[in-house]
C-alpha cells in the first residue's frame, strides 16, 4: 500500500509537524506500506524525493523542508498520483482546516482524519463555540475581536472585555493550534500585548474566561460512525499555562507532566470521556481528534476548550501516549488510522452504477 505521509505546511506550526511525520515515518512496517514523504515549505511549495526523505530520517537535520534551491517545487497532483492513502501529519491553518482535506477530497483519495466541515469548525474557535453552545455544551465565556478593530479602537476594546470578562483571561488567534500566539493576561497591559500578539496570526481573535482552580484534561478519541475515548490524561503545565514553550522546549526537570491516566475519580472519568465522544460526534469527526478540557478542581465543573483533529503525534504528544495507556500501541494505532480512512473513503464513494 503506497501511504502519502503530508508534512511541513505554511503554518506557524511547521516545525511541530515536522517532529510528528518523523515519528509515523518510523514506525510504519515496510513490509506492509510504502511511504512517500512529501514535504511542504513555509512558501506553500510540494517536494518530495530523497532530500525529503533524508530529512525525516535525519535527527539532526533542519526542520524546515527542503531548500528550493537543490530541489525544484512539484506540482501537488503529480505527487498525489498513485497513493493508496494519504496521511496529512499537518497542523494548524493550511493542513488542519480543511483546506488540505479539500484537496484530498478532490483528487478522490483516502485520508486519515476529519473531512473538510469538521476540519474548519474546529479549527475555528470562533465557530466552534457556536456549535458547542447550540448543543448547550459547557464552555467558557468569550469576546470574539477583529484585529482591524483592535488596530483602530485599542482603547474602547479593552473597556468592553475588561466588562464582560474578569481576570485572568485568554487571549488566542481564532485558527491556530500548539498554543501559537496564546497569551494568559491578569491586567489591561498584558491583555493589550495579548491582542498584539495573537494578531499576528490571525484577523479574529478570541478572548477567553480564565477558570479557576484549573486542571487541563485531555482525552484521545478513535473511530468512524462508533467512536471510543482512550483514558483521560492530564496536562501540569511547566509554566503558567501549557504554551508552545511548556509544551516543546522545556525538558528535563523543566519539562511538563503528563499524567496518564488523569488522577480523577471514577465518576468523573466516566463524565469527559463521555463528552468527549458527544463533542466528536457533533462535529462529525472521523478517525481521530483530541478533545480538551478545562476542570475547575474546586467545583468540579468541566469545561470544553477545543478539538484538535490532527493532533501532535511526537514522541511526547498525548494523543497517542493516551492510547498505548490503554492497549493500543502506537504502530497499532497507526495502522488503525489508516483502516479508518479507508473504511469512511468507501463509504463516501458515490455507487454510479445505476448510471448503466
Amino acid at each position: 500500500m503506497q501511504v502519502g505521509i503530508l508534512f511541513g505546511g505554511r503554518s506557524a506550526e511547521h516545525e511541530v509537524s515536522v517532529r510528528s511525520a518523523r515519528s509515523v515515518v518510523a514506525v510504519l512496517d515496510p513490509e506492509r506500506y510504502d511511504v512517500v514523504p512529501i514535504g511542504i515549505s513555509k512558501a506553500g511549495r510540494w517536494h518530495a524525493g530523497e532530500s525529503i526523505t533524508r530529512l525525516l530520517r535525519d535527527e539532526a537535520a533542519g526542520v524546515e523542508v527542503a531548500a528550493e534551491a537543490h530541489a525544484p517545487a512539484q506540482a501537488p497532483a503529480t505527487l498525489l498520483e498513485g497513493l493508496d492513502v494519504v496521511f496529512p501529519v499537518l497542523h494548524g491553518p493550511f493542513g488542519e482546516d480543511g483546506t488540505m482535506q479539500g484537496l484530498l477530497e478532490l483528487s478522490n483519495l483516502p485520508y486519515v482524519g476529519a473531512g473538510v466541515a469538521a476540519s474548519a469548525l474546529a479549527m475555528d474557535k470562533v465557530l466552534f463555540k457556536k456549535v458547542m453552545r447550540a448543543h448547550q455544551f459547557p464552555i467558557t465565556p468569550e469576546r470574539i475581536v477583529l484585529r482591524s478593530r483592535w488596530q483602530a479602537e485599542p482603547d474602547a476594546v479593552l473597556d468592553e472585555i475588561e466588562a464582560a470578562l474578569r481576570y485572568p483571561v485568554f487571549v488566542k488567534p481564532a485558527n491556530m493550534g500548539s498554543s501559537v500566539g496564546i497569551s494568559k493576561c491578569d491586567t489591561r497591559t498584558a491583555l493589550a500585548q495579548g491582542l498584539r500578539e495573537a494578531s499576528r496570526y490571525d484577523r479574529k481573535l478570541v478572548v477567553e474566561q480564565g477558570v479557576a482552580n484549573v486542571r487541563e484534561i485531555e482525552v484521545s478519541v478513535l473511530g468512524n460512525d462508533d467512536p471510543q475515548a482512550a483514558v483521560p490524561g492530564e496536562v501540569r503545565a511547566s509554566r503558567g499555562f501549557y504554551d508552545y514553550a511548556s509544551k516543546y522546549l522545556d525538558e528535563g526537570d523543566q519539562a511538563s507532566k503528563l499524567l496518564i491516566p488523569a488522577p480523577l475519580t471514577d465518576a468523573q472519568t466516566a463524565h469527559i470521556r463521555r463528552l468527549a465522544v458527544e463533542v466528536y460526534q457533533a462535529i462529525d469527526c472521523a478517525g481521530m481528534a483530541r478533545v480538551d478540557f478545562l476542570l475547575n478542581d474546586a467545583t468540579g465543573e468541566v469545561f470544553i476548550s477545543e478539538v484538535n483533529t490532527i493532533p501532535g503525534f511526537t514522541s511526547i504528544s498525548l494523543y497517542p501516549r493516551m492510547w498505548e495507556a490503554a492497549g493500543l500501541s502506537y504502530p497499532n494505532l497507526i495502522d488503525r488510522l489508516l483502516d479508518l480512512a479507508l473504511e469512511r473513503h468507501r463509504e463516501r464513494s458515490v455507487d454510479t452504477s445505476w448510471h448503466d
